[in-house]
């Protein structure tokens, strides 16, 4: 994080490192924590320069969040081109390369929007899932989703933004691994809702008839091909 060294900037330049600033802070605090002064020794200007650029905190807050967003929604763009499982799993490099790269930004973005209380920073992060919401109905070629596929899709947006924010917390688990059991869940959560509905199933057939053996889809098959005799025994063993 910057620190009170004094230097002149432009003013493009000092705007967009008052933004970076102001992601730091709101990601390691609430937002209506850090004080404008704060923002301020942290940046190595005054109080009242602040206010120049930004006319209150949370203008400055709008502002941070609203790059990090449009960041963050472009990193859901993927050609269409190649088996489903491959570019999920592209995306999934790219998401994460964010997350990793910018993390306090990401935090601020998912965490921090409700703790200010404004419709603006809400919608922000709404838009963005919504982003990734569509480039995902955008592979499977599918403009009027079923309930049922809404839901799936919304489901798997969630989860991997939740299993980001966990990483964040000590990166415990390999980041390659994340990536590729995310994928894993996109194709498993569709599979458990083929189960129950028809539109879906063909949905499931659809996306693995495109799948080479050796792709991400194919080593889910695989894994469960594995654990299988172990899966039928344990409930044969209980009905003795």
């Amino acid at each position: 994080m910057t620190t009170g060294v004094r230097r002149r900037m432009g003013v493009e330049e000092r705007r967009q490192q008052l933004i970076q600033v102001a992601l730091e802070l709101f990601s390691l605090r609430s937002p209506d924590e850090v004080s404008i002064d704060e923002i301020a020794a942290a940046a190595g200007i005054s109080r009242p320069l602040v206010y120049h650029y930004f006319p209150g905190k949370q203008s400055l807050y709008e502002a941070a969040l609203h790059r990090a967003a449009e960041e963050l929604a472009a990193r859901f763009h993927e050609p269409h081109e190649g088996p489903l499982g491959a570019r999920l799993l592209r995306v999934m490099g790219r998401f994460f390369d964010f997350v990793d790269e910018h993390g306090t930004g990401f935090s601020a973005l998912m965490r921090g929007g409700p703790a200010v209380g404004s419709t603006a920073t809400n919608a922000m992060i709404d838009e963005v899932r919504h982003a990734a919401y569509r480039q995902i109905l955008s592979h499977l070629r599918i403009e009027e989703p079923s309930p049922r596929l809404q839901l799936v899709v919304r489901s798997w947006v969630s989860l991997a933004e939740s299993t980001a924010l966990l990483w964040l917390d000590g990166r415990r688990v390999p980041r390659a691994e994340l990536e590729l059991q995310l994928v894993h869940d996109f194709a498993a959560l569709t599979a458990v809702s083929a189960a129950y509905d028809d539109e879906m199933a063909d949905i499931l057939i659809g996306i693995l008839a495109d799948e080479p053996a050796d792709g991400p889809f194919g080593d889910l098959v695989g894994r469960l091909t594995t654990l299988a005799p172990a899966m039928v025994k344990v409930p044969a063993q209980r009905l003795r």
